[in-house]
């Protein structure tokens, strides 16, 4: 019976000493939360302004013939994937790992960004450009934007009829859901029904609306990639919150268990012993 006692006592430790980790974990991820979301939501303006005003001018009436817009003969998507660097993040790298498995052509270009995916989306056989993990925390604006144009660069020499980019949208602090976004061709789908047919009256394009298009084009799909960027970071940390409180709770759970366990051992223990003196007693 004492044994019992000491090994119920040992699990008690041992969860108390997980509680306070994921406890810690879950306040971490928490003061990253509203970091990552604040700035999420202030990049948030820039990027709808600047996709309002190719949606207008692609809505207009004005004549225009982009370089984004041209039908293109490769029927190849190219795919700048995101993921966590680090796991304890709940489902959030199973449910887009999954995700890209049922969306993506294991033949076309992918470029994973994170690198708890890289290994095994590279066992699984997908065509992954980038030499080795390249690592989301790290990744700068700078860096984000030399890979977009990279893969503007093969779109526009007609070697990806596609680009877009799979990341985890964050919906709210509870839900967070894997996404494919298609940057370019930009299409009509697009464009917002109530911008149709609009007259840019007051604006004068200078060298010409072809350029200034494709200009607005090219900083749009940055801002965008940088925005999902930025979403996804949100996405893990919300994750990893969820994740770590879910732990906590759990932790704390089976602590009142085995505390439970515990008193009921010692109450048995303190019994038999009193049994045993009121049987020594009347023995006497």
């Amino acid at each position: 019976m004492a044994g019992n006692r000491q090994a119920i006592q040992s699990r008690i430790r041992s969860v108390k000493s997980t509680k306070k980790i994921t406890k810690a974990m879950q306040m971490i991820a928490n003061a990253k939360l509203a970091k990552s979301r604040k700035k999420m939501e202030s990049n948030r303006f820039y990027a709808g302004e600047l996709q309002k005003l190719v949606t207008e001018i692609l809505s207009s009436d004005e004549p225009f013939a982009s370089r984004f817009l041209r039908e293109h003969t490769s029927g190849r998507a190219y795919t700048i994937f995101f993921c966590s660097d680090l796991g304890l993040c709940g489902g959030y790298n199973a449910n887009v790992v999954k995700f890209a498995q049922q969306n993506l052509d294991k033949e076309d270009p992918i470029l994973i960004i994170g690198t708890h995916a890289y290994n095994q989306l590279v066992r699984e056989g997908f065509n992954v450009v980038n030499d080795g993990p390249i690592s989301v925390d790290a990744l700068d604006e700078p860096a984000l934007t030399k890979a977009v144009s990279t893969a503007v660069d093969l779109y526009l020499d007609d070697e990806v009829g596609k680009v877009q980019i799979c990341y985890t949208r964050f919906v709210n602090t509870m839900t967070f859901e894997p996404t494919l976004d298609v940057l370019i061709p930009y299409d009509d789908a697009h464009i917002a029904d109530d911008a149709a047919g609009k007259r840019l009256t007051e604006i004068i394009f200078d060298p010409s609306i072809d350029e200034v298009l494709d200009n607005l084009i090219v900083q749009m799909i940055q801002n965008v990639a940088y925005a999902h960027a930025l979403e996804t970071k949100t996405a893990e940390q919300g994750a990893r919150r969820l994740a770590m409180e879910t732990a906590t709770d759990n932790a704390e759970e089976l602590e009142e268990k085995l505390v439970l366990q515990f008193n009921q051992a010692r109450q048995a223990a303190i019994t038999q012993e009193l049994t045993e003196i009121v049987g020594t007693a009347n023995a006497l």
